[in-house]
């Protein structure tokens, strides 16, 4: 680097580097303080280590585990190789031991279905699989709460699985994988234990959005559109979500303002009122700005308004495509609102640049990055703080999902069993149906939980 700079090339263009890494001015928050639960049902307090950065569940729990009674297991990996089998009653053992563990009630399965990779990887026999699944546990008049899916490896037919289970059956699923499973490590079981209770669980209500375009070659496929808002008051922490399409590489989002007054309207049946909330909107330039102000924000505000609806809002932006770096965990630029939340494995993590484009709360800088900082550490999956709120990662997860069931659906269609043209007929066809918004319409069973995790 300092050869770099004094080099004869970069001077001839009369430019300079400047070997010293900068200095700003910037503060380090304070570790938040946690509510966890305990064995017994109690509700106690944990500060974080910021030397560690991270928590455990050794003596703890959930704030709130949700009993599973009526739950099953789908092992895709008994008719393969012995490498890959899942060993089922250990894995079972294991798993109710860890819930047992953590103070939570959970039953032996009511089902364990054998089946292969290969009817993983079909539609057609999938969908037999799953019916016959849910129509049995029916027919014995037990609520199947959960259908854990263990896999010898990843597979295309997740999309499938996900999207029959998702929009047609209304079954909670969880994914994983054999060896996970066979190797059994206390960390595998705490986390998969907290991705199922957040799930069958189910908030000042938080509102984010983001896009998800198709590949650039792809100019006729939509793009997919998520929202998430929480939806329990006063804890924040459980979140519904809403997936839709919208034109091709467009990142306004069509008809803003009804999507966010539905979910308004799941908060309100949960809670008896409708809220206040931050709305973070993630995944726009800052030559957008603009964009999701004058138009976005007004569809938002006129929705809003047609039903004598007037509550604060405060839209923020959050970026993660920058260059920046800052070092300490815990660390806010007072100037911008930068903020660094974690130990990256390995170097120096990136911080998170958030924009605040409209602020009707009247927010001060410090309340702001507190709040932001420590949503941080609420995230359901894992047991140390994250880069984004929250909410962020589960909008990701959900626009995720919706390019899932496009897929899924597009995958339905066999070319070797047409002929080329038919094919491409068939091809066509399936864009145009992945542009309704029923095809993406989640089962009524699991439009208000966090199926996405």
């Amino acid at each position: 680097m300092s050869s770099f700079g004094s080099g004869d090339l970069i001077q001839n263009f009369g430019m300079s580097v400047n070997t010293s890494i900068t200095t700003i001015v910037g503060r380090v928050l304070g570790s938040p303080e946690l509510k966890l639960g305990d064995p017994n049902r109690k509700i106690i307090k944990l500060t974080v280590d910021m030397e560690k950065c991270h928590w455990n569940l050794s003596g703890r729990s959930m704030v709130e585990g949700k009993p599973i009674e009526y739950w099953g297991i789908l092992d895709f990996t008994s008719c393969g190789s012995y490498k890959y089998k899942l060993r089922g009653k250990e894995f079972i053992q294991k798993l109710i031991g860890k819930y047992k563990k953590l103070g939570i009630y959970m039953q032996e399965p009511i089902w364990y279905e054998e089946s292969s990779m290969k009817i993983l990887a079909s539609y057609d026999l999938l969908s037999e699989l799953l019916e016959k699944i849910n129509n049995i546990c029916k027919y014995n008049q037990a609520h199947l709460q959960l259908l854990l899916c263990v896999m010898a490896k990843k597979s295309p037919g997740y999309k499938y699985l996900k999207w029959i289970s998702e929009t047609k059956l209304g079954i909670v699923t969880q994914c994983c994988l054999s060896n996970s499973a066979n190797e059994g490590e206390d960390k595998f079981y705490t986390n998969l234990a907290l991705k199922i209770n957040a799930k069958l669980g189910g908030s000042n209500v938080e509102l984010r959005v983001d896009v998800n375009h198709p590949g650039y070659q792809d100019t006729k496929s939509p793009s997919i559109t998520a929202a998430v808002a929480t939806v329990n008051w006063p804890a924040t922490n459980r979140y519904a979500a809403r997936v839709f399409p919208q034109y091709n590489r467009s990142e306004k989002i069509l008809n803003f303002g009804d999507v966010c007054l539905e979910l308004v309207a799941c908060y309100r049946r949960m809670n008896g009122v409708r809220p206040e909330r931050i709305v973070i909107r993630d995944g726009v330039s800052e030559y957008q700005f603009d964009m999701v102000l004058n138009e976005e924000l007004l569809d938002l505000k006129r929705v809003f308004q047609g039903v004598n609806y007037f509550p604060t809002i405060t839209l923020i932006v959050a970026q993660k495509r920058h260059q920046t770096r800052f070092f300490p965990v815990g660390i806010s630029c007072r100037q911008q609102l930068w903020t660094q939340n974690y130990y990256g494995n390995l170097g120096t993590s990136k911080p998170t640049h958030y924009h605040v484009l409209w602020d009707k709360h009247k927010f001060t800088s410090d309340e702001l990055q507190k709040l932001i900082y420590e949503m941080c550490f609420t995230f359901a999956k894992c047991t140390k703080p994250v880069s984004l709120v929250p909410s962020v990662y589960y909008v990701d997860l959900a626009v995720y999902r919706g390019r899932l069931y496009r897929e899924a659906r597009i995958g339905m269609q066999s070319p070797k069993s047409t002929a080329s043209s038919s094919s491409k007929d068939a091809s066509s066809a399936s864009r145009t149906a992945s542009f309704e918004l029923g095809f993406y319409t989640l089962h009524a069973d699991l439009e208000n939980i966090m199926f996405l995790i």
